[in-house]
C-alpha cells in the first residue's frame, strides 16, 4: 500500500495516477470497442443504440458510486491515520452493501429498459436494439460494481498497481469475446453487452482470489463481514451528495441525449463516437482528481494539511498540460477519430464538430476537476453536488435548449462548456474559502487546520 504523506508531493501525485490513469484507459477501452465494432459490423443503428444507453446505466450507477466514494474517502483518512481496525471495518461494511445494492440496480434496469428508452423518445430503428443492449448489460450488475469496489478500496489504500493488472486481464478478454459474438456469431448489440459482463466477472473471481490469498485485510469472504452501522452511517453522509451529483451529471446527460436524438440516428451515433473521444481525452483530468482525492484524504488524516496546496499545484500544471495537447488533437485528427466508429459522413461531421467545439475548454474541465478532488478528499461533497446542480440544470441544458433552436446541433455541443466554465469558478471560490478543511476538522473532531 502506498504512503502518500511522505515525499515529493508532484512525484507522489504522478507514480499515484499513472496506473491509476492506465487502469481508466482499459476501463474506456471497453466502451471504445464496444461502439467500434458495432459501428462497423453492425451499423450506425447499432452504435446509435449502445450511445443511447451509456446515460441510462451512468444513471442506475451513480448513486452507487457516490456512496462508494464515501467509503473509500474515509478508507484514505484512516489509512494515513494509521487506525487498521477501523479500516477493515469499513472495507467489509463496503463489500455487504455492494452485494445487495448491485442486485437492486440489476431488476432496476433489466425490466425498466423499455420505458427509459421511451422516456428519453429513441428513434424507433434505435430503440429495439438500446433496450436489448441495456437489459444485458444490468445482468452484469453484481460483477461490474463488484470489481470496481475493490479497485475503490486498493485505491483508497494506496494501491494502484492492482486494479490495473486485474482491469488489464478483463479488457484483453472483453476484445476476444466481442470480436467472437458480433463477428463470428452475429450476435450485434447483446454479444458486446454479454461480452462485457463475462469479463467484468472474470476480474471480479481473479481479485477475490487474489485478495483472499494475499491480503489478510481485504479478504472477502461473506459468512465472516461485518456490518459497521456507524461507519455505513458516515459513509452515506460523504457519499450521498457526491452520489446524488454524479446522479444528476447521469440525468443531465440523458435529458442532453434526449436533446440529441430529436436530430435523428446520424445525430445519436455521432454524439456517441465523439462521446467516447471525449471519455478518453477527459481521463487524464477525472484520475488526477482521483489521486488528489486520496493525497488529501491521507494527509489530512495524518494531520499534514500543509502538504495540500502543493499537491493541488502539481495537479493543475499536470492536468492543464494534458488538456492542451487533447484540444489540438481534437482540432487536427476529429475526423479521423470519428472515422474508426463508422465510416458515414454525416456521422463523422457531427462527431467532429463537437469534439472542435469543446476541446479548447477542456482546460477549464481540468481545472474544476482538480478543485473538486482536494475538496472530496477533506469528506466535503455537499458543495461539489451544488455546483453540478447549477451548472447542469441552471446553466448547460437551458442553453442547450435555447441554442439547439438557434444553432442546431451545434447549439447543443455550445452549451457544454458554458457548464464548465460556471462550475470551475464556484469550486474557485469555495477553495479560497477554507472550509472544506472545517468539515474534516467536524468529522474528526480535529482543532483549526490551516494550508
Amino acid at each position: 500500500m502506498k504512503d502518500l504523506t511522505r515525499g515529493s508531493e508532484a512525484g507522489l501525485i504522478i507514480s499515484f495516477s499513472i496506473p491509476m490513469l492506465l487502469g481508466n484507459l482499459l476501463q474506456q477501452l471497453y466502451n471504445m470497442v464496444d461502439s467500434i465494432i458495432v459501428g462497423n459490423w453492425v451499423g450506425k443503428q447499432a452504435l446509435a443504440a449502445v450511445g443511447a444507453s451509456f446515460p441510462i446505466i451512468f444513471l442506475l450507477l451513480a448513486l452507487f458510486m457516490g456512496l462508494s466514494m464515501g467509503s473509500n474517502i474515509l478508507i484514505a483518512q484512516y489509512q494515513g491515520a494509521k487506525d487498521t481496525g477501523r479500516v477493515k471495518r469499513a472495507i467489509e461494511t463496503t463489500y455487504l452493501y455492494t452485494f445487495w445494492g448491485s442486485l437492486v440496480l440489476m431488476g432496476v434496469g433489466f425490466f425498466g429498459a423499455g420505458p427509459i428508452m421511451d422516456l428519453l423518445q429513441s428513434p424507433p430503428e434505435v430503440r429495439p436494439l438500446a433496450v436489448l443492449y441495456l437489459r444485458v448489460f444490468s445482468l452484469g450488475m453484481l460483477p461490474f460494481l463488484g470489481f470496481n469496489t475493490i479497485s475503490g478500496i486498493l485505491r483508497g489504500l494506496g494501491d494502484a498497481h492492482t486494479p490495473l493488472y486485474m482491469l488489464l486481464l478483463s479488457t484483453i478478454l472483453n476484445i476476444i469475446l466481442d470480436l467472437l459474438f458480433v463477428i463470428t456469431f452475429g450476435w450485434g448489440v447483446a454479444g458486446v453487452a454479454f461480452a462485457t459482463v463475462l469479463s467484468q466477472g472474470v476480474s471480479l473471481i481473479a481479485c477475490i482470489i487474489y485478495l483472499n490469498r494475499k491480503h489478510e485485510l481485504l479478504r472477502v469472504k461473506f459468512t465472516a463481514l461485518r456490518f459497521d452501522r456507524s461507519i455505513f452511517i458516515l459513509s452515506v453522509r460523504i457519499g450521498i451528495p457526491s452520489g446524488v451529483q454524479q446522479a444528476m451529471v447521469a440525468l443531465g446527460l440523458a435529458t442532453m441525449t434526449g436533446i440529441v436524438n430529436t436530430f435523428g440516428t446520424d445525430a445519436i451515433a455521432g454524439f456517441a463516437a465523439a462521446a467516447r473521444i471525449e471519455s478518453i481525452a477527459s481521463l487524464p483530468a477525472m484520475t488526477i482528481g482521483m489521486a488528489i482525492s486520496t493525497f488529501v484524504g491521507q494527509n489530512l488524516g495524518a494531520r499534514q494539511p500543509h502538504r495540500v496546496r502543493k499537491g493541488l499545484h502539481a495537479s493543475i500544471i499536470l492536468s492543464v498540460g494534458i488538456s492542451v495537447i487533447a484540444a489540438l488533437a481534437f482540432y487536427l485528427f476529429g475526423e479521423n477519430f470519428i472515422g474508426l466508429f463508422n465510416p458515414d459522413v454525416n456521422v463523422v461531421a457531427i462527431g467532429t464538430d463537437y469534439l472542435r467545439i469543446i476541446g479548447p475548454f477542456f482546460i477549464v474541465f481540468s481545472f474544476m476537476f482538480m478543485l473538486n478532488g482536494v475538496i472530496r478528499g477533506a469528506g466535503e461533497t455537499l458543495i461539489p453536488l451544488l455546483t453540478t446542480l447549477l451548472a447542469m440544470w441552471a446553466i448547460r441544458i437551458p442553453a442547450a435548449l435555447l441554442l439547439s433552436h438557434k444553432l442546431g446541433l451545434s447549439g447543443v455541443w455550445w452549451a457544454y462548456p458554458t457548464g464548465w466554465v460556471v462550475g470551475s469558478v464556484i469550486s474557485f471560490i469555495y477553495y479560497r474559502s477554507g472550509r472544506w478543511l472545517t468539515t474534516f476538522e467536524r468529522i474528526h473532531g480535529d482543532k483549526k487546520a490551516t494550508v
